[in-house]
């Protein structure tokens, strides 16, 4: 449980006093002596170290949580806090610093566009610094709560903006970290200012009753604890307070009174060892009658932040509601502390290997809370392209982290460490496994690359068409090594190059020569020269020639035997049930990034469908109660079957304008069938498409949308 803090606003013992207060060695203590001269000014550094001791943090986290305020106040630059307090201290402030750029994932997007790339810059560097210590992370979230707690006395509009932003931001990524003791104070802080009528209500309500609720809990922890201690369970059985905010939040949700909650009284059983929680469990059940609906059990299944815990809802004397959790020792210490529990892996208590496990573990983590805290707006989006969804964040051998573009390669990355690395690059390992060149990097994969004595890059790893190099960095180095080599070789390589590429698409290689003047070439010598040495790109030269001299394209439709989506069980999570059986309705076909509800059918599991589908709407009139709340999985990598219909001029070409947009999207043509009405000029084109999600759907939709002549673009529903 928190202890009772002795640092506030409006109290502030002797430094002296306070810090022998404290349950530290007396090594500990020094360290926090040493590290100022005049200790008595810092005031929120001391709020903060006490918080901190409470989630058992180290040394040094300690001491930049004593001096932090005194650095932010007489703004110490990074120079001066290595020369005063060491260069641990200032890496662990640098890294509570660049969290500032945390506000740039809620705001809105009014700033003007050249400072956007700047922000996007800084939450990409904020990210990599919370992966790389995560004790910055914690040391934020303090600083945090004790700025909730000194700005009480502020006028209205600054409780609410920071009151705002911790609700938001902050709350979600402590609960994402599973530090559960610091994510209830930022939300009871926050939702005290946000809310202060139904604060004072839902205060009143439990103060009202709080002697008898607390003698209450007293008789039945007792009468529990005994009755497990007969049955031989090792397991230790207490109270506990029920969140303000936490109490509003199931009010909301289940759309309940005060007096029709079921954990206002809430009881914690710690056991000794696993089989024991279910042991108790069983001994809870069968002395006290429980609510069947009420019962998850978060060990089998934990929570997305990795939370556990068994959760009951019995019925006492007097037939009142008592909640239960049960959970093992280490369970309630990731409970309360969450990733802060596993800092001492910086003191190197772990293996290098668990130490890297936990980094991609974080990483995964930090990446998921910001989905929760993504505002609406052009500045968000471009964070989410730029930042998260068109990056991917991997390892060194050493375990640092480098940021890349979404596609990138082995090849990729090394020409990212340096351009020798990448020249003299024969190989690839993937956590120890040799894995292409080819071979997309995945967040959280640790990468080495083999290399030989001598550079020898190919000049295939140009060709856009091969896949050997995604970011335009790496490419950019290869062209340039190859710039440096003979002329000769280069107009040699260039011209086989492209002569093979024109004979793969039925061109005469002789017709080259008629792109000299399109590339601004002297002759074909500079074309070829241009193409070996990576100034000219190969397939730009070829579909040049390509639209002038290549007869149109029969139109070719992958043959592929009609089917419904490639729907994994995994795709669809079905609201507090494990592996239901599960499957995407054919009367909508509802694709990921749609909101979707699913429907409990006879025999067939949950049938999936959009949440404005009228045959739902029709089933559930009549059935409201096979209702279930379903969502779609994260990394969700399942394809799925979707129809859409073209509407336009009938011309021609629009054919072959439509197909040649879809081929060059990330959306796989599994048929057409087109109509034409010759009296009102008309053309309907339906496309039977196969796609990842909603995302790809729409982007290929709007450049349907762009086609000259085209009119409409809509998904058919069958």
């Amino acid at each position: 449980m928190v202890s009772i803090r002795t640092v506030h606003e409006d109290h502030r013992p002797p430094f002296d006093e306070w810090l022998a207060g404290l349950n530290l060695p007396e090594a500990s203590k020094q360290k926090l002596r040493d590290v100022s001269d005049t200790p008595e000014i810092l005031l929120i550094g001391q709020e903060m170290v006490e918080i901190l001791h409470e989630l058992h943090m180290d040394d040094e986290t300690l001491q930049a949580a004593l001096i932090y305020p005194y650095c932010e106040v007489h703004q110490l630059d990074e120079q001066q806090i290595t020369e005063q307090f060491g260069e641990g201290i200032q890496k662990l402030i640098v890294g509570v610093r660049r969290m500032d750029a945390i506000k740039s994932l809620h705001s809105r997007a009014n700033s003007k566009k050249k400072n956007d790339e700047e922000q996007i810059d800084n939450v990409r560097r904020m990210l990599l610094a919370m992966v790389e210590d995560v004790r910055a992370v914690v040391l934020k979230l303090a600083e945090r709560i004790c700025t909730l707690q000194k700005v009480k006395n502020e006028d209205e509009e600054t409780r609410v903006l920071v009151a705002r932003e911790c609700a938001n931001i902050y709350a979600p990524l402590a609960n994402r970290l599973g530090i559960g003791q610091l994510k209830w104070e930022l939300e009871d802080h926050s939702f005290r200012y946000l809310h202060p009528n139904t604060y004072k209500q839902i205060a009143g309500l439990l103060d009202e009753r709080r002697s008898d609720r607390e003698q209450y809990i007293e008789d039945f922890v007792e009468e529990l604890q005994e009755v497990l201690d007969s049955q031989n369970i090792k397991a230790k059985v207490y109270g506990r307070p029920k969140h303000i905010y936490s109490i509003w939040k199931k009010m909301q949700k289940k759309h309940l009174n005060f007096e029709q909650l079921y954990d206002i009284r809430a009881v914690r059983i710690i056991a000794d060892r696993l089989q024991d929680c279910y042991a108790a469990l069983g001994v809870v059940h069968a002395n006290w009658k429980h609510i069947r609906n009420e019962f998850d059990d978060y060990i089998a299944t934990p929570k997305p932040n990795g939370y556990q815990s068994i959760h009951t809802v019995t019925l006492g004397k007097q037939g009142k509601t008592i909640e239960i959790q049960i959970r093992t020792a280490k369970m309630h210490e990731d409970a309360e502390l969450g990733v802060a529990a596993h800092w001492r892996y910086k003191e190197g208590t772990t293996s290098s290997r668990s130490a890297y496990e936990e980094r991609i573990n974080w990483l995964r983590k930090i990446l998921l809370w910001q989905e929760e805290v993504a505002d609406s707006g052009d500045l968000v989006e471009e964070l989410r392209s730029q930042v998260f969804d068109d990056r991917v964040y991997v390892f060194t051998p050493k375990g640092d982290v480098v940021d890349l573009p979404l596609g990138s390669t082995p090849l990729d990355f090394a020409y990212y460490i340096h351009s020798n690395v990448g020249h003299r690059c024969n190989g690839a390992k993937i956590a120890g496994r040799i894995v292409p060149f080819t071979y997309q990097l995945q967040t959280g994969d640790q990468v080495e690359i083999l290399t030989g004595k001598h550079s020898n890059p190919s000049r295939d790893w140009m060709h856009p068409g091969l896949g050997y190099v995604y970011s335009s960095r790496a490419r950019a180095k290869i062209q340039t090594y190859f710039k440096k080599q003979d002329k000769d070789k280069n107009q040699q390589a260039g011209k086989e190059l492209l002569d093979r590429e024109l004979v793969k698409v039925n061109i005469e290689p002789k017709l080259a020569s008629e792109a000299i003047p399109r590339f601004n070439m002297q002759n074909l010598d500079d074309l070829y020269a241009g193409i070996g040495g990576g100034d000219v790109r190969i397939m730009q030269v070829v579909h040049y020639l390509q639209q002038k001299y290549a007869p149109e394209p029969e139109l070719k439709i992958r043959a592929k035997k009609p089917q419904s989506a490639k729907f994994k069980k995994d795709s669809i999570v079905v609201e507090g049930v494990g592996n239901l059986l599960s499957q995407i309705a054919g009367c909508c076909q509802p694709l990921p990034g749609e909101e979707i509800m699913g429907y409990i059918t006879q025999g067939r599991g949950v049938s999936v469908h959009r949440e404005d589908c009228e045959q739902l709407n029709n089933l559930l009139d009549q059935h409201p109660e096979r209702q279930i709340d379903v969502n779609w999985a994260n990394n969700l990598q399942a394809a799925f079957q979707t129809k859409i219909q073209v509407v336009g001029e009938d011309r021609d070409g629009i054919l072959r304008d439509v197909t040649t947009v879809i081929a060059n999207e990330q959306v796989t043509l599994l048929g057409v069938n087109s109509n034409s009405d010759t009296k009102l000029n008309i053309a309907k084109i339906e496309l039977n498409l196969e796609v990842k999600n909603l995302t790809y759907l729409s982007k290929a939709m709007s450049r349907l949308n762009l086609i000259k002549g085209v009119t409409d673009v809509f998904k058919v529903d069958k």
